[in-house]
């Protein structure tokens, strides 16, 4: 005999102009018929093998709290069965399957919203339902143990997507975003991998906020990361070591680095420092600009290969209340151009690091809200224009992505990681006769232990 349903009068019509109906088949045992119709509640119950075929959940567990007519002649009905001591569910699969059918519609951002064509579900559970009848004095207890299938179909459903949980840097976050701006996804806006028989150099800048603290971070592997990312060179700023710590460090680091070449800060000990380690060895070697001015916080380290030199500087911060922004746009970002110049004369240079300026209102969540605050003042944006991009570097991640939303720095005070409210602080600033030999200038925002976060540069040679 093909299997009947059941629904409540009014949850039939409703699920017949419903996209969302769920029905739930039960065989039950056959049994004796036995009809009783609960007029305020519109459910008929019937003890028989299609009392539950047409049932959703809701109507049983409605059902059974109504309380269930007795067997043969009693005109006792049982008592309202409690939630707690009467209904037992063990859903197996799915914690939403046995909910009663409702439609809603909740306040969503469009960039969470996914159109789904076609939503198939088909989900196992196991449901248990006890009731207790009275007669008389006599307590008896009825069991029934059912398999049930689940299946929905939805011709069109909006299914709210939060990428945001894992990889909250593919969220659009700004304050002012321009059309046609997108938000930076390694993983769809990265080439493919280049060529082993093409050759070729990869970089790799960080700056990671205590490099000692990092190391003992739990999460952290220094040769994960080269396992993983195969870089040949790691330019690190804001090392905060000081000298007496080099040697250790340097032993326990990154095996197969055997060419690493450090500098610290001696007029502040603890503070800034940077560190270039290779697994290449250079021509040749530099520390600081050569003006003692300049050269006692350890800021800079110059490495020459054969077709380029390689510049891992961290930039002066400008410091609260500006305290430090005329030494750096008058004193610093002229010394370091003219350095570069020089230097080009012979061989185009590639600066990296925390170059503490978000040059474009692109290039910060919150323009507005930041134009006095060091890394963003006109006097910084307008020194980086003109101390290095007008004289012939170019920013290799805004020349491939000159529509991109890509954040290397998140604040810790609030969170600003979690939500991709960031700055991006951190550069591959090359010559103008090598800046087409870039195969990929990129950012790991997945790799976490800095407030800042690596960045990368493939360069063929």
């Amino acid at each position: 005999m093909a299997p009947k349903r059941y629904r409540s009068s009014s949850q039939a019509s409703a699920a017949q102009n419903s996209d969302n109906a769920t029905s739930i088949d039960v065989p039950i045992p056959q049994k004796n018929a036995s009809k009783t119709s609960d007029e305020q509640s519109g459910v008929v119950v019937e003890d028989e093998p299609s009392v539950f075929e047409k049932m959703t959940l809701q109507e049983m567990k409605s059902s059974l709290s109504n309380g269930v007519a007795a067997k043969g002649n009693s005109k006792r009905k049982a008592k309202g069965l409690s939630e707690s001591d009467q209904m037992q569910i063990s859903n197996k699969s799915s914690p939403d399957s046995g909910r009663k059918r409702t439609t809603r519609k909740d306040k969503q951002s469009p960039e969470d919203i996914a159109d789904i064509e076609s939503l198939h579900r088909a989900t196992e559970q196991e449901l248990i339902v006890e009731s207790t009848e009275m007669e008389g004095e006599k307590s008896i207890q009825v069991k029934k143990k059912v398999s049930s299938r689940i299946t929905t179909t939805n011709a069109k459903a909006r299914v709210s997507v939060d990428n945001s949980v894992d990889e909250p840097w593919t969220v659009l976050a700004h304050k002012k975003p321009q059309k046609g701006w997108t938000a930076y996804n390694p993983k769809t806006m990265r080439p493919p991998a280049i060529a082993a028989d093409t050759p070729h150099i990869k970089l790799l800048s960080w700056n990671v906020n205590g490099l000692r603290a990092l190391l003992k971070s739990e999460s952290f592997s220094a040769l994960q990361l080269a396992q993983r990312e195969d870089f040949d060179v790691l330019c690190l700023q804001e090392t905060k070591l000081q000298e007496k710590d080099v040697d250790a460090i340097r032993q326990i680091l990154l095996e197969g680095y055997d060419n690493s070449y450090w500098t610290c800060s001696v007029s502040k000990l603890g503070y800034s420092g940077t560190a270039i380690i290779s697994r290449i060895k250079p021509l040749s070697v530099r520390y600081g600009l050569g003006i003692s001015d300049h050269d006692s916080e350890g800021r800079l380290v110059t490495v020459e290969f054969d077709n380029f030199y390689l510049l891992n500087s961290y930039v002066p911060n400008s410091g609260d209340g500006l305290r430090r922004l005329s030494y750096r746009i008058t004193e610093w970002d002229t010394s370091l151009s003219n350095y570069m110049k020089g230097l080009e004369q012979s061989k185009p240079v590639i600066l990296t690091g925390d170059l503490n300026c978000a040059h474009q209102e692109i290039d910060i969540f919150n323009p507005a809200g930041n134009k006095r605050s060091a890394g963003f003042t006109d006097e910084e944006r307008n020194s980086f224009q003109t101390n290095f991009l007008d004289k012939g570097f170019v920013d290799t991640f805004r020349k491939q992505h000159p529509d991109v939303v890509g954040y290397t720095y998140w604040g810790y005070r609030h969170g600003g990681r979690r939500t991709n409210k960031g700055w991006r602080l951190d550069y591959f600033l090359a010559s103008e006769s090598i800046a087409d030999q870039v195969y990929d200038s990129y950012i790991l925002p997945d790799m976490g232990g800095s407030d800042h976060c690596p960045i990368g540069l493939i360069l063929k040679l």
